[in-house]
């Protein structure tokens, strides 16, 4: 199993709008980022952890934990003409854009930048890392088990 920091900006998909939908699930769409799509596309499995991510807003941090519940496919935005996520160059037998399905299994505390810098076991994590502009990172192991440890959630009862 890997683990994976994935952010989203409450004011697009919050993990309370991911509460609401059928299944706690949604479509991780529109990123448009290659690393971070071959993440999706090469790496992540069914049953991955999450650490959901607030970004761009008042007080970003982690802000619930998930998992992967569907392989990547293309990202149907892609070829919608009206959406902001919209590219001209892909087609359905050529897409370049792909999306995983992510379940939100908890929401918690907010976990902001300041704790997790603070806290030398986490030095490492990529999303601490100076311009680091990745909306889709990977945890390590003991970065994973320190962070539920902080959240006080027990991933394997979920």
């Amino acid at each position: 199993m890997k683990y994976w920091l994935m952010k989203s900006e409450p004011s697009e998909v919050s993990v309370e709008d991911v509460l609401a939908m059928p299944n706690q699930t949604v479509e991780w769409f529109g990123v448009r980022n290659y690393q971070a799509r071959n993440f999706m596309l090469r790496e992540m499995q069914v049953g991955d952890g999450v650490l959901f991510y607030h970004s761009s807003c008042a007080q970003p941090g982690i802000v619930g934990v998930a998992r992967i519940a569907r392989a990547a496919q293309p990202d149907m935005t892609q070829f919608d003409p009206e959406s902001h996520y919209f590219d001209p160059r892909s087609s359905a037998d050529k897409p370049r854009w792909f999306c995983v399905a992510v379940k939100v299994e908890r929401k918690t505390r907010c976990l902001d930048l300041v704790t997790l810098r603070r806290d030398p076991d986490l030095a490492q994590m990529r999303v601490l890392a100076k311009g680091n502009r990745l909306s889709i990172t990977p945890v390590a192991a003991v970065e994973w088990e320190r962070i539920l440890a902080y959240l006080g959630v027990d991933w394997e009862t979920l």
